[in-house]
């Protein structure tokens, strides 16, 4: 295990944004799902505070006890205009502190970054968001529109205790609102050695299920043909080797279009996988945005090494293309047979938004102020964010927490990953882009 020290220089000051992002790392906000959680009571009050300091008036809203959201509202110059919600999560996956080289709740600063959980997903962006708004308000200024500052709780287990509790209960909270720009969407890749920067127009649907294994309990001697487990694993592998085929929608057919003409090659030669694979690092979010994906992630059966249990239990992860939800969850039926029960424990929608509009062009114009030049691309997310929540007040989201990163850092590869970390000067490069945003959109 290597050393947990911090290599920070007292006599170089940090930014801002990587104080907030580190202080928000220090909380141990660890959502473990199914309604199992450390908290994010101790963020939000954090986060609130800060807000306070700035002149605003942020509410704080519990699901259940621990499970604390923030909302605040802040005037634009121009009241008109429809409002534009700006949020992220205080909630983090689970981090197991072996297997990384670093506390993953220290906020440890080496090397030029800023390492620990959320370090990526996404205490960074809710630094930025408040980093951004300190520099539009300490200024003396306001944002160009309403802004609906949000940090919701229980993002990582579908938004059920967070953004859609506060849309199902509080729907008046995003009254106005129109558009939203959250987390995964806005950093940058390399594409033939050319910067580019994918901003997130779309996501994958969502469907969690388990499935249930029944059989005979029996002493672990005894020939039992009627096995839970067996079957169990039966229907666990027939889902995870299942190759889905790929299906192009608009916002990747733009993609890979835009790829090929950054690469110079004949989209009609070079297959999507290929394309997908030449923009590196990112190409496991890209790839599997191309495709349905069925991940088996938990299995769960049995309690003595000579007992035959009569019971087996399997967690798969579903993320379909938007509309293939009740296709893919029938050929995962025929897939499991009979004999297996599938339980739906969470289900969400996919999205798609055009490419263009008003508030995709302030973006690509932020970010070209900062980095003249750089392609921006749309992609489509094969993971999920609390926009599917804020979708059913007729709110479109884009995925925009803007990061210039290094062409080495697999940035893509440490969300829920190990040794989560981002590049201080990228946090700095995010807030003045944000700022930037803010001010003029």
């Amino acid at each position: 295990m290597a050393s947990w020290a911090d290599d920070t220089d007292p006599a170089t000051p940090l930014d801002l944004t990587a104080e907030l992002a580190r202080d928000l790392i220090r909380f141990d906000t660890t959502n473990y799902g199914e309604g199992r959680s450390n908290g994010e009571t101790d963020a939000a009050e954090y986060v609130a505070e800060h807000l306070r300091g700035l002149g605003l008036a942020p509410e704080l809203f519990d699901s259940e006890p621990g499970r604390t959201s923030v909302v605040v509202r802040v005037p634009g110059r121009n009241r008109d205009a429809g409002a534009l919600v700006v949020h992220g999560h205080l909630d983090v996956v689970p981090a197991d502190p072996e297997t990384w080289s670093v506390d993953p709740f220290a906020g440890v600063i080496k090397d030029g970054l800023l390492w620990g959980r959320g370090a990526v997903d996404m205490k960074n962006m809710d630094a930025m968001i408040l980093a951004a708004l300190g520099d539009i308000l300490g200024a003396g200024e306001a944002p160009a529109r309403d802004l609906i500052v949000a940090f919701f709780a229980d993002e990582e287990a579908g938004g059920v205790l967070g953004s859609h509790y506060l849309v199902d209960t509080r729907p008046e909270l995003f009254a106005g609102a129109t558009e939203a720009i959250s987390e995964v969407g806005g950093y940058s890749i390399t594409l033939g050695g050319q910067r580019a920067y994918l901003l997130q127009t779309g996501e994958k649907a969502l469907i969690w299920i388990k499935l249930v294994a029944r059989g005979d309990a029996a002493h672990g001697s005894r020939l039992i043909r009627n096995n839970a487990v067996t079957k169990l694993a039966t229907a666990v592998a027939a889902i995870g080797r299942r190759e889905w085929p790929i299906r192009l929608t608009d916002t990747t057919t733009q993609l890979l279009a835009e790829i090929a003409r950054i690469l110079d090659v004949d989209p009609q030669r070079v297959g999507p996988d290929e394309l997908a694979l030449a923009t590196g690092t990112a190409s496991g979010f890209i790839q599997a945005s191309l495709r349905t994906t069925t991940n088996p992630t938990l299995l769960k059966a049995g309690y003595k090494h000579n007992v035959i249990p009569d019971l087996a239990e399997a967690l798969i992860d579903i993320r379909t293309l938007p509309g293939e939800e009740d296709a893919v969850l029938a050929e995962v039926a025929s897939l499991v047979g009979p004999d297996i029960e599938i339980v739906v424990m969470h289900r969400d929608i996919g999205l798609e938004s055009d490419f263009g509009g008003p508030l995709v062009d302030a973006v690509v114009g932020s970010l070209h102020r900062h980095d003249p030049g750089a392609p921006v691309l749309p992609y489509l997310l094969s993971a999920g964010t609390d926009n599917k929540a804020l979708s059913k007040l007729g709110i479109r989201g884009y995925g925009f927490a803007p990061l210039r990163l290094p062409a080495e850092l697999d940035f893509p590869g440490m969300f829920h990953g190990v040794d989560e970390r981002v590049p201080l000067d990228a946090l700095v490069f995010g807030r003045r882009v944000l700022t930037d945003l803010l001010s003029t959109y």
